[in-house]
C-alpha cells in the first residue's frame, strides 16, 4: 500500500468517477485503475461498485474511506507545514450522516452558511435513519452525524442543538375538523389507523416515547404501514390511509396548504432535540470543529 494508491482511491470516492480522477492526477486511466486493483488485491475486499454508468464504494470501501482520507490530508498538511505559515481554508470534504429531518429541513441552511464562510468547502453527505447515522459514527463511516433522537452507543456524543415539536396530523376532513374543534383529548387516539416511519427511525422512537407519556402504548396501535420517507408518510395522512405523529418541520407545508390538520400531544407542545453526533474515539476534523461550532452559534448552544 502507497500514498499515491490512496489518494486515487480518496478522490474516486469523491468524483464518483476514474476518469476524472485519471485528469485531476494528470495520470492515465488505466495506471488508476491499476493503484486500485493492487490496493484491492492488497487488502483483499472490492472497494468498489463498478457499472456502466457510476462508480460508488462497497460498503468495505465506506470502512476505510475517512482513514484513507486522514492519511492523504495528512501528507497535504506536512507539505504545506513551512510555506506561509498562514491558517489554510479548511477546504477539506466533510462527510454528514444525516437522518431525514434534519437532512432536508436543517442542513441546507447550515451548509449554505458554511460554504460562505468557507467557499472551497466540499461536503458528502449520507442520508439514513437515525440507527443508521450513529452507526456511520461508530464505524467511522462519517465525520459528524445529525439525528432526531439520542440511542445509546458508546463512544458517541450527543450535542443538542435544536428543538423539533413533534405533532399528531392528520387528514383534514370533517370528522377531523369536529376534533379539533372541540378541543377533545386525545384519547380518541388509541382507537386511529396510524402509518409511522421504519423502526429505526428518530421521529418513530421519540413519537413513541411521547404517546407512551399519554397512556398509549405503540403494542396498542393499529399499524397499517411503515415508511422509510417522511414524505411518504404525510402523502398517505393527506389520502386518509391513516395518521401520524411526525415533525412539524416536515409537517409545514401541508399544514399551511391545507392538506392535513394537527394537534399539539400536550398544551404547552412536545419537543425532542436534534443532535449533532461525534465519536469520541476518533477526534473531528478541523473542518468539522468548524462546522459544528458554526451551528452552535446559529442556533444557540443548548447545552450551555
Amino acid at each position: 500500500m502507497n500514498l499515491k494508491q490512496i489518494e486515487a482511491f480518496v478522490k474516486i470516492a469523491n468524483n464518483n468517477s476514474f476518469s476524472r480522477t485519471a485528469k485531476e492526477l494528470y495520470l492515465t486511466q488505466p495506471t488508476i485503475s491499476a493503484y486500485i486493483t493492487n490496493l484491492e488485491e492488497e487488502l483483499g475486499v472490492q472497494l468498489f461498485a463498478r457499472t456502466t454508468k457510476a462508480v460508488e464504494l462497497t460498503e468495505n470501501g465506506k470502512k476505510i474511506y475517512l482513514y484513507a482520507r486522514e492519511m492523504v490530508d495528512l501528507a497535504s498538511t506536512i507539505q504545506n507545514m513551512f510555506k506561509d505559515g498562514t491558517e489554510r481554508v479548511p477546504d477539506k470534504e466533510i462527510v454528514i450522516a444525516a437522518s431525514t429531518i434534519p437532512a432536508h429541513y436543517l442542513l441546507p441552511r447550515i451548509l449554505a452558511e458554511y460554504s460562505r464562510r468557507y467557499p472551497q468547502a466540499r461536503f458528502r453527505v449520507v442520508e439514513s435513519d437515525s440507527a443508521g447515522v450513529i452507526a456511520d459514527i461508530t464505524e467511522h463511516k462519517a465525520d459528524l452525524g445529525f439525528v432526531g433522537t439520542a440511542i445509546n452507543r458508546t463512544h458517541c456524543e450527543y450535542i443538542p442543538f435544536y428543538d423539533d415539536e413533534l405533532v399528531v396530523v392528520t387528514p383534514n376532513t370533517e370528522k377531523y375538523r369536529i376534533l379539533k374543534g372541540r378541543g377533545m383529548p386525545l384519547s380518541w387516539l388509541q382507537e386511529e389507523t396510524f402509518v409511522l416511519r421504519e423502526d429505526g427511525s428518530g421521529t418513530r422512537r421519540e413519537a413513541m416515547a411521547h404517546l407512551r407519556e399519554l397512556g398509549i402504548e405503540e403494542s396498542r396501535l393499529k399499524i397499517v404501514a411503515n415508511f422509510a420517507n417522511t414524505d411518504a408518510v404525510l402523502m398517505s395522512v393527506k389520502e386518509g390511509i391513516g395518521i401520524s405523529v411526525i415533525s412539524r418541520l416536515a409537517a409545514q407545508d401541508k399544514l399551511e396548504r391545507g392538506d392535513i390538520l394537527d394537534f399539539k400531544l400536550s398544551e404547552s407542545g412536545s419537543y425532542r432535540s436534534i443532535y449533532m453526533v461525534t465519536s469520541q474515539i476518533h477526534p473531528a476534523s478541523d473542518p468539522a470543529q468548524k462546522l459544528i461550532a458554526l451551528v452552535k452559534k446559529l442556533y444557540g448552544f443548548a447545552g450551555t
